[in-house]
């Protein structure tokens, strides 16, 4: 059964890794064009399709302190503007089913957040927007388990779905990827591997999450070659002053050869 689909000019399970990246949530208007003009070269001088990624609300910060964003309408309205002007297809995550009809008039790509993965009406909401959506594997639910998830997605209407791997929870503050759990969820639908999210570390540095991103190259590899469909970067231009996940960030100057890594992984594996 083929899960094939298309995102503008991205072909979702054809064959040609494609990446979805950006900064964590939308600091500024100036700052995420800044980050897409940046990557969107990096990945045309590559030929890698590419899905713009930022968050109009960080609503799981780990404390009530923590940024969260410009919120709904300001930041809906940023990443429209921004999609229009590049012409990127733009991704974002929804908390509530409310939020879904208002985020789908900016973006291309509504994200279920890994917490809320078993949410059924948040699911039925953003499948009904007709948007395509991207499921994140809660860190505590079995990868064969997300075939519940897809299901509540294409019985509601909506084929245009795919999963994303993040890590699995491993004792307090830590996460392990299983790459089992990449080729059976691709039996539901694509996969895409977060990268960046895998190498977190949950809550561990006094009210915000720690990172080990010298860690994303090695993963990012090995899910490619385990014949993941795309793959999911947080990529900052100065991590350490990053407003959310900076710690497990992957820097903006490290994107290029990373990602050639990967077209090379890539083309060995469809080989």
């Amino acid at each position: 059964m083929s899960h094939e689909f298309e995102i503008g000019p991205v072909h979702v399970g054809a064959g040609r890794l494609f990446l979805i990246a950006g900064p964590c949530v939308i600091e500024s208007e100036v700052h995420v064009r800044k980050m897409a003009d940046a990557i969107q070269r990096i990945t045309s001088d590559l030929g890698v399709p590419y899905i713009f990624k930022a968050s109009y609300d960080k609503a799981n910060r780990t404390s009530i302190k923590s940024f969260r964003g410009p919120g709904l309408k300001e930041g809906v309205a940023i990443l429209h503007r921004l999609a229009e002007s590049t012409g990127l297809p733009v991704l974002t995550d929804v908390h509530e089913p409310s939020h879904c009809e208002i985020a789908a008039e900016g973006v291309d790509v509504l994200q279920i957040p890994a917490f809320l993965c078993r949410q059924t009406d948040l699911l039925v909401a953003a499948a009904k927007t007709g948007r395509a959506v991207n499921v994140k594997k809660g860190q505590f639910v079995a990868p064969g388990d997300m075939k519940h998830a897809v299901e509540k997605i294409t019985e509601s209407g909506n084929s245009r779905v795919f999963l994303t791997e993040r890590g699995t929870t491993f004792g307090y503050n830590n996460l392990v990827v299983d790459m089992r759990s990449l080729a059976i969820m691709r039996n539901f639908a694509p996969v895409v591997f977060d990268g960046t999210h895998s190498v977190q570390t949950p809550s561990a540095a006094n009210g915000v999450s720690g990172g080990q991103p010298e860690f994303i190259p090695l993963l990012a590899r090995a899910a490619v070659a385990a014949g993941v469909d795309g793959v999911f970067l947080e990529v900052h231009d100065n991590p350490a002053e990053a407003k959310s996940d900076g710690a497990n960030a992957l820097h903006l100057n490290k994107l290029k050869g990373v990602l050639e890594t990967l077209l090379a992984v890539n083309a060995a594996v469809r080989k």
